[in-house]
């Protein structure tokens, strides 16, 4: 019996817990003992709530977040928390959208430790732990030409974990390929602590020693289910088209042995029975050939009608757009142009695409069926297009649409994503219905999209749950969308999960006798009931509308997030402290606590927030090319980091700005003593200095940094430099951060080897007057230092406007950071309607592909490269320019799968070196397989951090190139 325990009163919760619950007596104990330790049990207010909230319309704050390792430890935690009586709930990615990755019990994070992809059979399968996502294990099929058969269009977020909590398909995998269909094996860990390879010869006799009440019972069912005509037919009905209602019962009628029927029932349970540990499946082979079309219709009526005729055409996807979707995926940059250029009115569009082995297969495919799409009644001509820019671009859209539709929903609203399927032949009738229920219900801004191949279409609402009267419309419209589903032959849940959303509707689609099998299936397999309560189980009527969000008005970034998780994967920062959304979320939650008078749950979450969200935030701004709504929270963390400076620390800054040349020989002298000195003198000399002066404002210096640099007016010569203003053909601006910085083997930066190269090709230079004294502003805007940073662009911008012409010449720079931080300061002038808009910035890398690389011959290859691109050059778009010049320099250049920003981000690895030892650790771990030739990126900074974190001497692409000509 689990042990009952005592809540503190409302003093001691306040006291001990910023206002929030306090976790059950004893819990916090038990959980450290159960992982061997305390820093992987978080319960401090700001980590509760940090993770109180999913992708989903649903909110419970977790009593506690623990981290564990292995099956082990999941399995003590779970005998640990029955034994109390708490819930516990696992979560990965946190993009499921119906409620079953929130908790307030204890919430498993199963993301930060259960990585592990390994290949087998020459890429026919493959094994995975709940923490991978979906991305990268294709990245790591991708080479046998094979991929995993769920195609989520969260595939960059979402994790195995959660692609088999809730039987993932996706766009072009239907049933078939689903996530339950491509299983061969799991390894569960089950609510007693057993551990069972399902994959096993013996798996079966394991089972049926270890858990004898769940074989018989298990067992027992799948007898009762299949001495019932009516059930078959109804789980054959259900089970044909795409469906996350309830529990798997089509298990009982595919499977025999009771260990494949668990293995099954598991997938799609949404962490209610079971813990997955591990993960088999069978690969699918990738089509590599492809052609893509936007078709575009009058109305959603004509859309939904040419259905059954496209159907027949058997392509691989057909994603449905209504007009609403079609005006917010125009607002998408990187949208094709077939979609900005419709004039949207009532129109809707079908996203199709067509797959297969061979060019030549695909050819006489689309042929074939080139008649059809010709008789289609569609707004414009039919165009399949094979460029795979075009094709990217159109799938860019398709995938963020969700996110970007609900970041361009009013402040203060919270965003809700339905996920129906009915038999295509009453999509049409389905989506009119719909469209009436809108109206009727006073959704007027929704919008429907999906994967209309299926029948299974998504909708979005926006609602303000903090007023009842909106609470009750909502649970009135759930009860029509009920009634016309069910009407239908449809499923309320095609591939999004049961969840909380629709737990309470399980047995009207089931059926009692069903529905009392699912009861017996949670019984059988989690006697206590304490995984994930409330999740598909649920016979609370009302259960659908507890728990909701809401979202304060807080600040531009904050507003537009609708908490989707797309930027996790990609934060630097995300294993050591918070991710963009949970910075996001701290906010709201902030916010909150003030509107509701909690100022001592407010005071602390802001005393965490500073070290967590603004210290330890590299503002990177890659958090914005995974964001569909484009969110950077860099931007947001810039201008809290601007607060908190004084008027001393402003006037220093600004002062070095006004002495900028003198300010990086100091730093480059610095650096140049410090490393002719013991190294037991300089390091405690600035830890002693940290101590004082703080970690947020003295760098640590560590004897892996290298000496000072060269002042850049010594790059090129002088005598050629003056040979005449007119026959210049760039202007170069090299980076201070090569200054500052020199390198490792006292050999020649960036900027020399860019100099040299440009000699070598016939391009001629000049440096702009004072560029010693010049700086892109990056070191000011990334602190929130606005006083210095206007300073320096004041003195900045008419330097460049002169020297290259008034915008006649373009601009270069070594270092793509500082690329990013010149095109910063030239669009802050566009803003202000400056003449200096007209500036031209080009990065180094680029420049030299383009113009360079053909005009020179490389003489020494090397045989290998680790590459690491950076943040600055994924996001100015030059990763592909960069990869051209390391092909050019080596015969294998390697990228790895595990590549990431370094987050040395200008200083930050030098005030807090923990933030870029957490964000290379993976990457480094995986260089850590081989060695390599040569290691080589495209920034100062970032060659140091990796340098740091691998023990091998990054340098930049440049040097490299330029050493291969000699």
């Amino acid at each position: 019996m689990p042990r009952s325990w005592h809540r503190p009163n409302a003093d001691e919760d306040r006291a001990r817990h910023g206002g929030l619950p306090a976790p059950a007596e004893g819990l916090l104990t038990d959980l450290r003992a159960a992982l061997s330790g305390a820093d992987r049990v978080l319960h401090r207010a700001s980590d509760r709530l940090a993770r109180a909230n999913d992708a989903s319309h649903y909110m419970l704050t977790p009593q506690a977040v623990v981290a564990p390792d292995s099956a082990e430890e999941v399995g003590r935690l779970l005998r640990a928390t029955a034994a109390l009586g708490v819930p516990l709930t696992f979560r990965s990615g946190g993009t499921s959208l119906s409620g079953q990755g929130v908790t307030d019990g204890v919430l498993v994070d199963t993301r930060r430790h259960f990585r592990d992809i390994e290949v087998l059979d020459g890429g026919a399968r493959v094994r995975v732990q709940p923490g991978a996502v979906v991305r990268q294990v294709n990245a790591r099929l991708a080479p046998f030409g094979r991929k995993l058969g769920p195609d989520p269009a969260s595939e960059s977020a979402c994790t195995v974990g959660g692609v088999i909590a809730n039987n993932s398909s996706g766009m072009a995998c239907g049933t078939r390929h689903n996530t339950y269909s491509t299983l061969d094996s799991l390894t569960l860990v089950l609510p007693s602590g057993t551990v069972i390879d399902t994959g096993e010869p013996d798996a079966d006799e394991r089972l049926r020693a270890r858990e004898p009440a769940l074989y018989e019972g298990l067992d027992r069912l799948r007898q009762r289910i299949l001495a019932n005509p009516e059930s078959v037919r109804t789980i054959r009905r259900q089970f044909a088209m795409k469906n996350t209602m309830g529990y798997g019962l089509n298990s009982f009628l595919d499977h025999s042995r009771p260990v494949d029927v668990l293995a099954h029932l598991v997938v799609g349970s949404e962490g209610t029975l079971a813990f997955v540990a591990e993960a088999t499946f069978r690969a699918v082979p990738v089509m590599p050939h492809a052609v893509t079309g936007l078709l575009v219709f009058d109305t959603l009526s004509a859309a939904t009608g040419a259905l059954p005729a496209l159907v027949e055409t058997a392509p691989a996807t057909i994603e449905l757009l209504d007009a609403a979707s079609l005006r917010v995926g125009q607002l998408d940059p990187q949208a094709d142009r077939v979609l900005q250029e419709i004039a949207v009115a009532n129109h809707a569009a079908l996203l199709v695409e067509y797959q297969e082995q061979s060019a030549d297969a695909l050819a006489a495919h689309t042929a074939d069926h080139k008649g059809v799409l010709q008789q289609l009644p569609l707004s414009t001509p039919a165009h399949l297009t094979g460029d795979p820019r075009s094709r990217n671009r159109l799938w860019h859209v398709r995938k963020g649409l969700y996110a970007a539709v609900a970041g361009a929903r009013p402040s203060g609203t919270t965003a809700l994503l339905e996920d129906i399927v009915v038999p295509v032949p009453a999509l049409l009738a389905t989506c009119e219905e719909l469209t009436r229920l809108f109206n009727r219900h006073g959704y007027h801004d929704s919008v429907i999209f999906g994967h209309a191949k299926d029948g299974n279409i998504h909708f979005m609402l926006n609602e303000r749950f903090e007023d009842p009267e909106n609470l009750t419309r909502y649970h009135r419209f759930s009860e029509d969308i009920v009634d016309l589903v069910l009407g239908h032959g449809g499923s309320l849940k095609a591939e999004h999960g049961t969840g909380r959303m629709m737990a309470p509707y399980v047995r009207r689609q089931y059926g009692d006798e069903l529905y009392d099998v699912m009861c017996d299936i949670k019984r059988l397999c989690d006697p206590g009931g304490f995984l994930n309560p409330g999740v598909i189980i649920n016979d609370d009527p009302g259960a659908h509308v507890q728990h909701l969000k809401t979202t304060p008005t807080v600040e531009p970034e904050v507003d537009r997030c609708v908490e989707c998780g797309y930027c996790e994967p990609v934060c630097p920062s995300r294993d050591l402290t918070t991710t963009p959304r949970q910075r996001i979320v701290l906010r709201r939650a902030m916010v909150a606590a003030e509107a509701r008078g909690d100022l001592e749950l407010l005071r602390e979450l802001d005393e965490d927030y500073d070290y967590d969200a603004v210290q330890t935030c590299a503002v990177d701004g890659m958090c914005q090319t995974a964001c569909p709504v484009l969110i950077n929270t860099g931007d947001l963390v810039k201008r809290l980091r601007a607060r908190e400076h004084g008027k001393v620390s402003e006037a220093g800054w600004r002062t070095a700005a006004k002495h900028w040349g003198a300010t990086t020989r100091a730093a480059a002298l610095a650096l140049d003593i410090a490393a002719s000195l013991p190294e037991p003198v300089v390091t405690g000399a600035t830890k002693a200095a940290r101590r004082v002066g703080g970690e947020e404002a003295v760098p640590l210096w560590t004897a892996d940094l290298p000496p000072g640099g060269q002042a850049r007016r010594r790059l090129i010569d002088q005598e050629s430099e003056r040979s005449g203003h007119r026959e210049v053909d760039a202007v170069f601006f090299s980076a201070c951060v090569g200054s500052m910085f020199g390198t490792t083997t006292r050999e020649a930066g960036a900027g020399r080897a860019f100099a040299e190269l440009s000699r070598l090709a016939g391009v001629r230079l000049a440096l702009p007057p004072e560029l010693d004294s010049l700086c892109c502003g990056t070191p000011w805007q990334s602190k929130g230092l606005r006083s210095g940073y206007d300073t320096m662009r004041q003195r900045l911008l008419p330097a460049l406007w002169e020297a290259s012409r008034h915008g006649e010449l373009p601009v270069v720079c070594d270092a793509s950071s500082c690329t990013e931080g010149l095109r910063s300061s030239v669009a802050a002038a566009r803003a202000e309607g400056s003449p200096y808009e007209g500036l031209r910035v080009v990065d180094a890398v680029e420049f030299v592909s383009q113009y360079v690389l053909p005009e020179i011959e490389v003489k020494r290859r090397l045989p290998s490269l680790a590459l690491h691109p950076t943040c600055s050059s994924t996001r100015l778009g030059l990763d592909d320019a960069l990869r051209s010049l390391a092909g050019a320099v080596a015969d294998e250049v390697v990228v790895p799968q595990a590549w990431g920003c370094c987050a040395f981000a200008g200083d930050r690895g030098l005030l807090h070196p923990e933030l870029t030892a957490s964000a290379t650790r993976a990457e480094s771990a995986e260089l850590a397989g081989r060695t390599y030739t040569a290691y080589a990126s495209c920034n100062r900074t970032c060659e140091i951090g990796m340098t740091r974190a691998t023990g091998h001497d990054y340098r930049h692409i440049l040097e490299l190139l330029w050493e291969a000509l000699l």
